[in-house]
Parts: C-alpha cells; sequence; structure tokens
C-alpha cells in the first residue's frame, strides 16, 4: 500500500512477551496502524537471540522469562501508569488466564494467541489425558471468565487458528444464505447464529489446511523445521486428539473419550494429535490427508454453535483442526514420533528469507448443507508475505494480522471483559486483516469423505451418511 492506515492510537506502555517469530512479525504490524511512541514499547523475552531488532525499532529490551513466580512483578514494572497499559502475549509456557487475572489487576488490555499453561503441563505424565487437554485448558478459561465478570478487554486466542477462523465461519455461513436463498437477517447474538448454522444444515466444520512452502536448503537429519513456533507445534501434537463433537455423529471411535464436566461440547481420543490423521479438502490441492492437532477454535465454535432447549442440546456441529503442515514439518513429526517422542533438541523455524516459494491456505471446510461442501479461507503466498511486511512468512501474516486485529478491536471495545474470537466483531476484525490475507475467498467442492477411499481395502465405515466422524478418521 502507498500509505498504510492507521487504525487506532495508544498513548500507554504495551508489553509483548515473546519475540519468537509472531513476535517478530508483530511488532512492525503494531507500529505501522496504531499511533503510540515506540518508546513506550517493552519486549519481554528470555533470549537476547533478537535483541537488535528491538533496537532497530526504538523499542524496549527486557531479557527474562517469565515463571509463575515473577510474572506480576515484571508486568507491574512495565506498566507503571497513569495512562491504561496493553499485555500482547505471544509467548509459549506462560500461563494465559494468570497473564489475564494479571491484566486485569493492573487495568491493562489484553491479547494472546492460545490459552497457553505454564511450563510443564503438556508432558506431565502424572495426570490423565483428559486433564492435558485444549478442553480442560478452555474451561479453566471460562470459568474465570465467569468470576471476574465486566471488566477491562481481554481477547483470548487471537491469532489465525484459534482466531481468524472463527471470523471465517461467519463470512461462509453468510455466503451461503445468499447462495443457498435463505431468507434471514444477519445475526446478531450467539443464539441467532447458532440457529442460522442448524437452519443451513452445516453438520460440521474443518479448520482445513495446507501449508506448501518449500525451504530453499533440504531440511537436516533430527531437525525439527516448521514455518511457525516449533515448541508451539510440539506441544500441542503431543496432547490427545480433539474436536468438537456434532449432533449428528451416531458414534464415538473406539478410542474416543467423553468429558465429565463444562460444556461437553467436545471429546478427546486416547492418540496424539500429530499422529491421528482425517480426511479432508482444499481449493488448488484438494483431497488431503491432515493431522487431527488440536486446537482450540475445534471447542469454542462447536460450543459457540450450540443450539440448547432448557439443558437440552438440540443442535452442534462437529469441528476439528485437519492441518497438513508444510513438508519439512512431516517428516520432522516421523522423525519425532519414530524416535518415542522424544522432545526434538535440534529446532529451526524458517524465515521469510529461507523459504524459496509456496502457500498456506487456512479456511474453514463447512460441510454437509445444500451446496454440500464450502471452504472460506485466506490463499497467501510466500512472495505476497514478503512484500506486505517484515518477517514474516505466509504462516506467520495470517498470525501476525489477527493479533493487529485483535488488538485494535480491545482498544475499541476496551471494557468487553474476557473474550472468544467468536464473540468479537468480525467483520472488524477482517476488514483489519484484509490486506494482508493475499486472496480471501470461497470454494465448492462435491468432495465428500467416501471419495478418500480407493476400495481396496474396503470402504468407509458409513456407507449412507458420508460426513460421519468415523468416515473422516483415517
Amino acid at each position: 500500500m502507498a500509505q498504510w492506515p492507521v487504525h487506532a492510537t495508544w498513548k500507554g506502555p504495551i508489553v509483548i512477551v515473546g519475540l519468537g517469530s509472531i513476535g517478530r512479525g508483530t511488532l512492525p504490524l503494531i507500529l505501522r496502524h496504531i499511533a503510540c511512541d515506540p518508546k513506550q514499547i517493552t519486549i519481554v523475552e528470555p533470549t537476547s537471540d533478537w535483541k537488535h531488532l528491538a533496537d532497530k525499532y526504538g523499542v524496549g529490551f527486557h531479557q527474562i522469562g517469565l515463571t509463575e513466580d515473577n510474572y506480576r512483578q515484571v508486568l507491574a514494572s512495565h506498566l507503571p501508569g497513569p495512562e491504561q497499559g496493553f499485555i500482547v502475549n505471544l509467548s509459549v509456557d506462560v500461563g494465559s488466564v494468570d497473564m489475564m487475572r494479571a491484566a486485569r489487576e493492573l487495568g491493562a488490555l489484553y491479547v494472546d494467541t492460545v490459552i497457553e499453561p505454564w511450563t510443564g503441563f503438556y508432558y506431565n505424565p502424572k495426570v490423565g489425558n483428559a486433564a492435558r487437554t485444549n478442553y480442560a485448558l478452555r474451561e479453566n478459561m471460562l470459568s474465570w471468565k465467569r468470576k471476574l465478570g465486566a471488566g477491562v478487554t481481554a481477547v483470548s486466542c487471537c491469532g489465525a487458528n484459534p482466531g481468524m477462523v472463527s471470523w471465517f465461519v461467519k463470512r461462509a455461513l453468510l455466503n451461503l444464505v445468499d447462495e443457498i436463498g435463505v431468507k434471514v437477517e444477519k445475526p446478531k447474538t450467539q443464539k441467532q447464529w447458532a440457529a442460522l448454522a442448524k437452519r443451513l444444515n452445516v453438520k460440521g466444520i474443518h479448520i482445513a489446511e495446507r501449508d506448501t512452502q518449500v525451504a530453499n536448503k533440504p531440511k537436516a537429519l533430527n531437525t525439527f523445521v516448521n514455518t511457525w513456533s516449533v515448541e508451539g507445534f510440539v506441544s500441542e501434537g503431543k496432547q490427545p486428539a480433539e474436536l468438537g463433537w456434532g449432533t449428528h455423529e451416531k458414534r464415538i471411535p473406539s478410542t474416543g473419550r467423553k468429558h465429565r464436566a463444562g460444556s461437553k461440547a467436545a471429546i478427546y481420543l486416547e492418540s496424539p494429535g500429530a499422529a491421528t490423521k482425517v480426511r479432508s479438502w482444499v481449493p488448488g490441492i484438494g483431497p488431503q490427508y491432515g493431522f487431527l492437532v488440536t486446537h482450540n477454535e475445534a471447542i469454542s465454535i462447536s460450543d459457540y454453535y450450540t443450539v440448547k432447549v432448557g439443558d437440552e442440546v438440540r443442535y452442534r456441529p462437529t469441528c476439528h483442526y485437519a492441518y497438513h503442515p508444510c513438508n519439512d514439518a512431516v517428516l520432522s513429526l516421523h522423525e519425532m514420533f519414530g524416535n518415542g517422542g522424544q522432545h526434538p533438541k535440534n529446532q529451526h523455524i524458517l524465515t521469510a528469507d529461507e523459504i524459496l516459494s509456496g502457500q498456506d491456505l487456512l479456511g474453514v471446510l463447512l460441510y454437509g448443507h445444500k451446496k454440500n461442501a464450502y471452504w472460506y479461507g485466506s490463499e497467501l503466498a510466500i512472495e505476497e508475505a514478503r512484500n506486505l511486511a517484515p518477517y514474516s512468512s505466509a504462516t506467520g501474516l495470517q498470525v501476525t494480522s489477527a493479533v493487529l486485529a485483535g488488538m485494535i478491536w480491545a482498544i475499541e471495545n476496551p471494557n468487553a471483559g474476557i473474550v472468544e474470537t467468536d464473540e468479537v466483531d468480525f467483520e472488524r476484525c477482517l476488514e483489519i486483516q484484509a490486506p494482508y490475507l493475499g486472496k480471501v475467498r470461497g470454494h465448492y467442492t462435491d468432495w465428500n469423505p467416501h471419495h478418500s477411499f480407493d476400495g481396496l481395502f474396503g470402504g468407509p465405515p458409513d456407507k449412507k451418511d458420508p460426513w460421519q466422524f468415523t468416515n473422516i478418521l483415517v
């Protein structure tokens, strides 16, 4: 763009926790679209690897890792007032709910990209798999949302996914309304959105993603390579596979387990998500195998679109991630699980300059309705990402632009309390994001999971309803 729009003004201090690939990509976007004094920004980061970047942009840098013992003190020291502060949490192994609580105490706005636990949660062998799920993490967050009530805004899980994909679901539903010809006013409340999904007979939603980015050098043996956080991907990949569980489903898989408390909007499988494959579809590529990696949006979307009469659930869509990462990451997963799941010692996140070609196709596949299946999302090539923003791969820019949108929405709505991205103004957020998402469009397909069975080793378990999860699970 010849001149980038300034969407908001911020006079207070900003604390960015974490300067990994997402932190590095987010900082320039903040300075581009939010009028603020760079000297009011402080990076809190445990390593000095990228301190030169903070120096380049004239922002503060505090080399320290946040722990359960020091996080309140560190945050308070950088948010002295009298102007309101903003905490942008882009870290790993830092407890998100505790950070939200600290933000509330300090009167600061807050945004993060995931409900992150403190170090040790993901790999704790002393707790059962149910306790290691994103369902459990989300239920804890929701309990604090109820306890804290109204107050300064904290936007939970506002990255690409979770985050942006929840906004894509609403846009996709409205596009289906136009295509199918249903006469209905645009929903304004959760109940109205859920009623619309039910009326359209959306049986389920895949967060269907394909990362085709290719590095300029081959992956080294015993090095985990990814286009975004290796720690983040390995952590979620070793959690149990999870999915929002729809009312159209006939039977739970043999490895499936239900939750005993909370919304009960999801189930989990007794297998790691990054070793559990599902059948899905993305435009340009077509049918693919994706990994059923647990993500917060799989649970929050199913919960948000639930229709209840009293305590009885009348409608709920199935929802889950179907992720095919870049080829180097797929090979890295095979190496890791082949080695007994040992945590990779050698890790490498591809920078934008190291990526030779490819794109990230990230969207939502709404299926089971009158038009069969509809994918809506972002098709962003690495060449576009490099031209649009510094330090950004195609994968990273879809995340960082969502963080920016969440920040601006929070500034414009400073007293919303704790909110999930399903609850915010999706049109405003996508308006802010749009310049960074490449081609944002929809695709209809006649594909269904039955098409992905070759017949040599039997057909689908359920031949009458192609959209049963038992057909989708590989």
